[in-house]
């Protein structure tokens, strides 16, 4: 298997965790140390211990969707433009919140993770997304 395929094979897996809660796919996805940059600063993770943090977002934002518009894989890095999308359960109301992330890729699992949010209610101009994580962005 090529390093692409690879690494679209990941993140095909790394989707169902988070669109499906496929936690049993985690082990295959994430190194036992994740090494997170994020807004809540610079952690070392476990693997089950962000297993968990993915499951609390998905019990507190049922349906929560991770919306890609665009990304690229080179080497040993994957980046992704994307947007969380979720409706309130209380209300009805549609919420979305723009991010991009980079990953770090070490003995085909997510090693390290660079990630910056745009603020609550924040959305991509983009009218349409891409169908799945890996599949290509809309008019490339």
């Amino acid at each position: 298997m090529s390093n692409e395929s690879a690494i679209i094979s990941l993140f095909d897996r790394w989707e169902r965790v988070w669109h499906e809660g496929q936690y049993d796919l985690v082990p295959s996805c994430v190194a036992e140390a994740y090494l997170r940059h994020d807004q809540k600063g610079d952690r070392t993770v476990t693997r089950d211990a962000y297993a968990a943090e993915i499951a609390k977002i998905r019990e507190e934002r049922p349906g929560i969707r991770v919306v890609v518009y665009d990304h690229t894989f080179a080497g040993d890095r994957a980046w992704f433009r994307f947007a969380f999308k979720w409706t309130d359960t209380k209300t009805g109301e549609a919420h979305s919140q723009a991010g991009m992330q980079l990953y770090r890729i070490e003995a085909g699992k997510l090693a390290e993770t660079w990630l910056t949010m745009a603020p609550p209610g924040s959305a991509w101009p983009d009218a349409v997304a891409q169908e799945h994580w890996t599949s290509p962005p809309p008019g490339k």
